[in-house]
């Protein structure tokens, strides 16, 4: 089975950028619960919000549908 990069994505970048998930989520406008469940992948982000993930997350949105095993 094939999963999309959005939590990994997501996880290395709050990493890096040593944010917690209320912090980023503020940053997007939604709730550190959001974030949690994008990382655990238990659902994605909205369409609409892709372009400003990619833009704080410093990628393109091809990035988000890379497939990984």
């Amino acid at each position: 089975m094939t999963r999309i990069a959005i939590a990994q994505l997501i996880r290395a970048y709050r990493g890096q950028h040593r944010l917690t998930q209320e912090a980023f989520g503020r940053r997007l406008g939604v709730s550190p619960q959001a974030i949690s469940k994008w990382e655990r992948e238990e659902c994605y982000p909205d369409i609409t919000l892709l372009p400003d993930l990619a833009r704080i997350l410093g990628c393109q949105l091809t990035d988000f549908f890379r497939e990984e095993a």
